[in-house]
Formats: C-alpha cells, structure tokens, sequence
C-alpha cells in the first residue's frame, strides 16, 4: 500500500507526462520511498499496458536490490522482472521489467531491445553533457524507440559545477515535487536531526577547488591530523551519551581508518569501510554493525547513497564539501525512524551546516559551485546550533541576550531550520500576483502585526499553477474558505476568479495568530490561527 504522498507522485507524473514532452524527474527526501514509488508506477504501467517494457538504471547494487524487492512486493512473486548486475552476479534479459546497473549494461542497448519506458534512481548523476555512461545508454535507447521516456528519481536534483538538473542541455526538463522534508517530519514518516556546534573544526583554509568541490588529496592531507582526530573523537564520546549507532563520514581511507583506531585505542567497538574494502568483509560490517557489535562505523564515500539503517542516532560529519547533495545525503543516514529514540544527533567538525543552511531549505550550487556561508549562532549552554534571529535555544530553553539591531539577520542555520516564529494578526490584505519565474498569476496573502510596528509576512497561494504547488495550494484554499466563514458564491468562476476570491477574502474574518520563518528572501507561514480552528501548511 502506498502512501498518500507516494500515489501523489506517481498522479503528478501522469499529469506532467500528458501535457508535456520530454523528460521529467521526481524529486523526493531521503527516506520518502523512491523504491515504492518507483514499484508503484511499474504495477500502474503494467496493469493499464501489459505489453510496455520497463528499464530501471541505478548505479549502486544496494539501490538496484531495494527496487527489485519493493517491485516483488507490488506486482507479487511472479513479477515479470529480470535483474542486469555484474555487482549482484545475475544477467537476465527479456522481462517486463529489467533493473540494471549502468556500469553492465551502458554498452547493452542491443541486447535491453525495445523500451517504453526507462526510470533511473539518483538521477542527479546523469551529465548534464550529451557524455557519460548514462547519456550513451539513453542516447542509444532513443534511436530504437523515438518516443521513450526518462523519469528521473532523486533527493538532491543538482549537480556540481552545474546547478539545477533541468534547464539547457539537460536530460530533464521538470522537477515534480510530491513532498517536503517537513511534511515526512511533521506526519511521523522521518526523524528530525539536531546539530551541536563543536569545539573545534577541521580547517581546510589553502585546499584548493577543482570543478567546485574541494581536492580531494589536498583535503585529506590537510584534515587528517592526529590532533584534530583525537579532538574529534574525545568529543563525541563526550556529546554521545547512551547512543547506540555511531556513523562518521570521513575525507579519504587513511582519514576512516586514523579515526577508527582512535575510537579503538578509547574502547570503542569501531570498524572502517572504504572503497578498498572487499564485497564480503563490507557485508559482514554492516551486518555486525546493525546487530549492535559495532557502535562507530567510519567510512569515506561509500555508505552515502543506498545505505539504510534507521536506528542510526548519531552522524559525525569529518568530510567537508562545497556539495549541497552529498551534505543531504550524509545528514540523511540519520533520518530515519528509530526505534529508540525520536532524532539523531549530526556533529558537524567539517562546517558543513554553516556552509549548506538547514536541510530543509538546501540552495542548489552555482553554476560554478560557488557558494557562499549561511549565518548562525551557537548557544552558550548546550552548544546547539540555531539559526541567527533564535531568541530561545530550542534544546535547552536558554534565552539569547538581545542583538545589536544592525545584527539581527533572518536567516534558518540550524541543521533543521524547523524553529517558526509567532505573529499576532491585525489583519490581511489579498492581491492578485503574477509569478515573475513562471508567468502565472496566484494570490498573495499580507499578514500585518498587531503591535502597530508596520510589520507583515506574505505568503503566496498558487491555485492556478501545475503539479504539486497547485496540489498544496487548493488544500489551503479550502481551509481559508472553511475557517473564514467565506460564501464560495461570491467567487467569479467565469470571469476574474482570482481577483473575486481576493474581493471576498478582503472582507472575510482573517486569524488572530500565525506562525513563520524566514527561507531566504520569503516568508513561510506553518500555521494560521482562528477563533475556530488552525491551519497548518
């Protein structure tokens, strides 16, 4: 059974699919389920259209394996599904359905024949150049069948040195986005991170940059230190507590390996895996370490994409990275359900939140990777990091001493970004916008306080956009029109709807509280509080 989010992407593809050519791609937060998405979709496929031949590409097995066995469960254990992996030693051809490793069969479109369809799990990956592995299967794949569709599948739909994935030259050409990471947060689906400022972190002041992330031999020598190893590892035990899965995310092998052993030389059950690390003794680490033998697992670029153990309750990130995506990816280990206790604890020695921002509200690179640092505040008692305007630390309940008023910067830089303000409402003004980057009009809202200072938020409502924004937007709506004891009457569905839904809303009771944040430039509004009920996002 899918969840309702999950129905709601495979319902937004459709839709996109129908009134658009090209490519799209799905963007969805590490831990929504892309498998059963991707499962989904397949079942729908095949159910409407029996003959229709499906390829799935990822590159990593374990992603490859998780799509396989959520397709199993879907369509049942007679699926038309062959798998294609040199990783996991079968080469089966001619189902429904394949699921294949880009590096077997890049050079296969002979033998894959026909496709209707083809979905690629972390798409992100695919150049946004007309070169690679998976441009060459594509490419190949489009000349046997005209019409074939790509869909694309991601958490993180950019590319360093490149930016967003959709836009000239690139594969896609839409993003869908069925659901937000504070929606999974909100509903119980995912478990929120809380991040500590630490005492020391690492300094990569003189590594230098190559196609905008930094050298990686350069960093590694310049953050595997035994001062700075032995600081970081005195520290997290320290900061540990009673928790029980210990992941590191480190700068190269020498760097997980000087890690693991100062864990071990302080008594800590540590192991290391790398890419040097054989298929067996990999599998067998893993296993000890989710049956609790091990505590701390250190690794560099391997336990990233496609790694998944929820009751991992504490990240120490030792990797700094100018990429927003593998940031998301590594916070993201720790996002899932735990099974005893409700958050995990990231420690952040690489400066990797003040660089990125909150996980919820990740800026996409420059088109050269270039990017600047978001501000942030430290609490004096528990050390957590909290955006810059915080007033009270959100762990400990410390009250900030006011700021300097020329200090006073609205910006969310703790690793969540979750913590809303409150307004009280002295009334609303609505208008009618035209959206400046898709050229369609929508409704803004203009909240002014009840202190008299002048002060407004403004939030938008997007009814008459596309895909999942209109989605949110008529849900909103409707909780407007209830709340507010408005006579959809009024509305001119014929003639200018928005400017009479403006009208009405005008003259309709407005709520006495609201709850939001500043994301960049714009405001969010959580919740909308009347006399007879509230409204969230």
């Amino acid at each position: 059974m899918l969840r309702d989010y999950q129905q709601r992407a495979i319902t937004l593809l459709y839709s996109w699919l129908q009134s658009h050519q090209g490519n799209p791609c799905i963007v969805a937060p590490t831990g929504s389920g892309k498998s059963h998405i991707i499962a989904g979709f397949c079942k729908d496929v095949l159910n409407s259209w029996p003959q229709s031949k499906i390829l799935i590409l990822s590159h990593v097995k374990e992603l490859l394996e998780q799509d396989a066995e959520k397709i199993r469960l879907a369509l049942g254990d007679f699926a038309p599904l062959g798998i294609y992996s040199a990783g996991i030693g079968r080469k089966e051809l001619g189902y429904s359905i394949t699921v294949a490793g880009i590096q077997s069969v890049r050079n296969k479109s002979k033998e894959l024949g026909f496709m209707d369809v083809v979905l690629v799990d972390e798409a992100h990956l695919i150049s946004h150049k007309a070169e690679g592995g998976y441009r060459f299967l594509l490419s190949e794949l489009k000349a046997i069948n005209p019409n074939l569709r790509v869909i694309g599948l991601t958490a993180t739909p950019y590319r360093m040195g490149f930016g967003v994935i959709t836009g000239e030259d690139a594969l896609f050409d839409d993003l869908i986005e069925p659901v937000k990471i504070e929606e999974l947060i909100n509903r119980g689906f995912l478990a929120p991170l809380r991040s500590k400022m630490p005492n020391n972190l690492l300094n990569v002041e003189g590594v230098h940059k190559r196609g905008g992330e930094f050298v990686a031999e350069e960093l590694q020598k310049a953050v595997n230190r035994k001062s700075d190893n032995e600081f970081i590892v005195d520290e997290v035990i320290s900061r540990a507590e009673d928790r029980k899965a210990w992941l590191f995310f480190c700068s190269g092998i020498a760097h997980s390996e000087a890690i693991r052993d100062e864990l071990r030389a302080r008594g800590i059950s540590a192991e290391t895996v790398t890419g040097k690390t054989s298929k067996s003794e990999r599998n067998k680490i893993i296993s000890e370490f989710k049956a609790g033998n091990i505590k701390a697992l250190t690794n560099s670029d391997v336990l990233t994409t496609g790694f998944d153990y929820p009751n991992i309750d504490l990240v120490a990130m030792c990797r700094p990275t100018m990429s927003p995506g593998l940031y998301c990816q590594m916070v993201g280990r720790g996002m899932r359900l735990k099974s005893h206790t409700d958050h995990c604890l990231v420690l952040d020695f690489a400066g990797n939140v003040r660089r990125h921002g909150p996980i919820i509200n990740v800026e996409p690179p420059k088109h050269k990777g270039s990017g600047g640092e978001a501000p942030i505040k430290v609490c004096d008692v528990c050390s957590e990091i909290v955006r810059a305007s915080a007033k009270v630390c959100p762990a400990c309940g410390y009250e900030f001493p006011p700021a300097p008023k020329e200090a006073i910067k609205l910006h969310e830089d703790d690793i969540m970004g979750i913590e809303p303000r409150e307004m009280g409402v002295s009334t609303w003004v609505w208008s009618v916008q035209t959206s400046k980057r898709a050229g369609v009009e929508m409704l803004r809202v203009d909240y002014y306080s009840d202190d008299y200072l002048g002060d407004k938020v403004s939030e938008y409502v997007t009814i008459l956009h596309d895909g999942y924004a209109r989605y949110k937007a008529e849900i909103l709506m409707r909780e407007f029109i209830q709340r507010s004891n408005v006579n959809v009457n009024e509305f001119d569905v014929n003639g200018n709807y928005l400017e009479s839904i403006a009208e009405a809303m005008n003259h309709a009771e407005f709520p006495q509280r609201i709850l939001y944040k500043k994301e960049g430039k714009y405001f969010k509004v959580w919740q909308r509080e009347w006399s007879n009920g509230t409204v969230g996002t």
